[in-house]
C-alpha cells in the first residue's frame, strides 16, 4: 500500500486493509467487526442530539484502539484516559472532563447512566457546552500530560496534527511501511502513534504488555522490518534480561520519554543494537527530533536532527535566536504541535505563542496557524543541526548565584556504576538559596555518600556537588520512565527532617 499524506479520518485507511492481515496477535476481521460497533454506537448518539463527548480508558488494546478509530470517525470529541487511574484520579478527570459516555474501567455506560456523571448540570447545559466543544468543526483528540501542578491536564489534537507527525517520520525513514512491535500504553501519545503509523502507512502492528516481554513473551516476532519504542529504564530492563541479541535485530529502536545514561547508551552500542534516541513529547504528537541509527551506532549521543514536519530554534530568554553551541530554551514549530491544553493554565500563555489558540471548555476551535511552543528544555544545536538537551529549564538548580544543571550531576553519579538511578534536585535553603540534592538507589548496601562524593570530586565544580545524599531502594517513575519530582522532594524532605 502507497502511503500518501492526506487528513482522510481514519476508516478510509481502515478501509483500503480490509483484505490484510496486518494486525499481529488479533484477528483484523474481529478489529474491523469492533470498530463497526463502536461507531454504530456513536452515530447513534449523535443522532439522538450531538456528538457525545467521550471518556476512553478501555483497558484491553484493541477495544481501546477500535473506540479510538470509532470516535475520530463520528467527530466526537475524545479524552484518552488510563484504565489504571486509582479513584482520586477518575474522580478529577470525570470532574474535568465532565464526558457523555466512559468507556473502560470495566464500565460500558449508556447515555442516560453518562448524563449522571455531569455532576449537577441540567441536560440543556451539557448540550451547550457540548456544542462549543464541537463546534461541528473536525473532532478534536485529547491525550493526557502532566500540568505545572501536577493535576492532570490534556493537549488537545487533532487527526490531522496526529497524520503531520506521521508523515515527518515517514520521510525522515525513508517511506517504507512502518511495522510497530507497541510495547507502550495506548493512552500515551508513544504508543498511540505507533498504531496511527502503521495504520495508515501500510504497516503491521503488534501490541504486547511490556512485562510479558520481559517474561520471554513476543520474541518469536522476526523483528528485522519492526520499529519498537521504549523509555530508558524499558531498554535497561530488557538488556538485564538477556535480550540483547534480539534487541540488535530490530530494524530500529527508538527511545525517548526521559534522557538516556551514557552507561545506557554504552551499552546498548556495544550490543549494536540499532538504537534512535529521540526528542519529542505529547505536545508534539511524538518525535520531532531523532537521531538515526547509523549515527548512534557511529558513536553520537545527541538526541539527532529535525524531522520534515518541524521547525526548531534554539532562543534566549528574550527571544532572541542563538548560535551553534550556543545553550538556550528549545523553541519548537511543528504541523504537529497541539493547539493548547484542556483546562488551560495561566502558565501555557506563557509557553503557547500569543496567535496560538488556548483550548478551554468555551473555546475549541481550530487553528491554521503553524503553532510555536516555548518548551521546558534547554540544549544546543551543534554544527551538523545535531541537538543535545542539557536540561530542563524548571530544574535548574540556583545555588549561591551559580547554576547548577541536574543532568550534569545526574551523568557524573551515574558514570560512578555505584548506583543504578538517580535524581537531583534543589531543596529550599535560607543560605544558599537552593542546595543541590541527591536521591540516590545505590546497587550494593556498601555504597556510601561518602564514597559517591569521593567520585565526583574531580568531574564536577564544587558548587556542582550535592550538599545532601538520599540513599532510596527505587526511584518513583512513571510507566514512560519520567520521574516524580514532586515525590522525590518530598522524600527528600522527609529523610532530612530525621537529622
Amino acid at each position: 500500500m502507497k502511503f500518501e499524506y492526506n487528513v482522510f479520518e481514519p476508516l478510509n485507511y481502515l478501509k483500503q486493509r480490509v483484505s490484510e492481515d496486518w494486525l499481529i496477535g488479533y484477528d483484523s476481521n474481529q478489529f474491523n467487526y469492533l470498530v463497526k460497533e463502536f461507531l454504530g454506537k456513536f452515530t447513534q448518539l449523535s443522532l439522538e442530539g450531538i456528538p457525545p463527548k467521550i471518556l476512553l480508558a478501555e483497558s484491553d488494546p484493541w477495544r481501546f484502539l477500535a473506540a479510538f478509530i470509532a470516535a475520530v470517525a463520528a467527530d466526537c470529541p475524545v479524552f484518552l484516559g488510563n484504565s489504571n487511574w486509582v479513584e482520586r484520579e477518575w474522580e478529577e478527570v470525570i470532574d474535568l472532563v465532565k464526558p457523555n459516555l466512559v468507556l473502560g474501567k470495566g464500565i460500558d455506560l449508556g447515555i442516560t447512566e453518562a448524563r449522571n456523571l455531569c455532576y449537577g448540570i441540567g441536560e440543556d447545559t451539557i448540550t451547550n457546552n457540548q456544542q462549543l466543544i464541537t463546534n461541528n468543526q473536525q473532532s478534536r483528540i485529547m491525550i493526557p500530560t502532566g500540568g505545572s501542578s501536577g493535576k492532570i491536564r490534556f493537549a488537545i489534537h487533532s487527526w490531522d496534527t496526529l497524520m503531520a507527525s506521521v508523515s515527518g517520520f515517514h520521510q525522515y525513514f525513508d517511506c517504507k511501511p512502518i511495522n510497530s512491535f507497541c510495547v507502550l500504553p495506548l493512552h500515551h501519545v508513544s504508543g498511540l502513534m505507533q498504531f496511527i503509523r502503521s495504520l495508515t502507512t501500510g504497516g503491521r502492528f503488534a501490541i504486547l504488555p511490556f512485562k510479558a516481554l520481559i517474561a520471554g513473551e513476543g520474541r518469536d516476532i522476526n523483528p528485522s522490518e519492526f520499529f519498537i519504542s521504549l523509555v530508558p529504564t524499558q531498554l535497561q530492563k530488557l538488556l538485564n534480561a538477556g535480550a540483547a541479541e534480539w534487541l540488535s535485530r530490530f530494524q530500529t529502536v527508538l527511545l525517548g520519554g526521559a534522557a538516556p545514561w551514557e552507561s545506557l547508551l554504552e551499552e546498548a552500542r556495544s550490543y549494536s543494537i540499532r538504537l534512535a534516541p529521540t526528542y519529542g513529547m505529547t505536545e508534539t504528537a511524538s518525535q520531532i527530533v531523532t537521531l538515526k541509527p547509523e549515527a548512534f551506532l557511529a558513536g553520537n549521543n545527541s538526541s539527532g536532527q529535525i524531522l520534515p514536519h518541524a521547525k526548531v530554534t534554539i532562543c534566549s530568554n528574550t527571544g532572541e535566536i542563538l548560535g551553534v553551541n550556543e545553550t538556550g530554551i528549545v523553541t519548537i514549530e511543528a504541523d504537529s504541535l497541539a493547539v493548547g491544553y484542556y483546562p488551560v493554565e495561566v502558565k501555557d500563555k506563557d509557553n503557547f505563542s500569543s496567535h496560538q489558540s488556548h483550548i478551554t471548555e468555551n473555546n475549541i476551535k481550530p487553528t491554521f496557524q503553524i503553532p510555536n511552543l516555548q518548551s521546558d528544555d534547554l540544549g544546543f544545536f551543534d554544527s551538523e543541526g545535531y541537538l543535545t538537551i542539557v536540561s530542563r529549564r524548571s530544574h535548574k538548580i540556583i545555588t549561591g548565584g551559580e547554576n547548577v544543571f541536574p543532568a550534569e550531576v545526574e551523568a557524573a553519579i551515574l558514570a560512578s556504576q555505584l548506583v543504578t538511578d538517580v535524581c537531583v534536585v534543589g531543596l529550599a535553603d535560607s543560605y544558599w538559596g537552593e542546595v543541590v540534592t541527591a536521591v540516590y538507589a545505590p546497587n550494593s548496601p556498601q555504597v556510601s555518600s561518602d564514597l559517591l562524593q569521593e567520585t565526583i570530586t574531580d568531574k564536577l565544580c564544587k558548587f556542582k556537588h550535592p550538599k545532601y545524599w538520599i540513599p532510596v531502594e527505587v526511584l518513583p517513575r512513571n510507566s514512560q520512565g519520567k520521574i516524580n519530582y514532586q515525590e522525590i522532594k518530598q522524600v527528600a524532605l522527609a529523610c532530612l527532617s530525621k537529622l
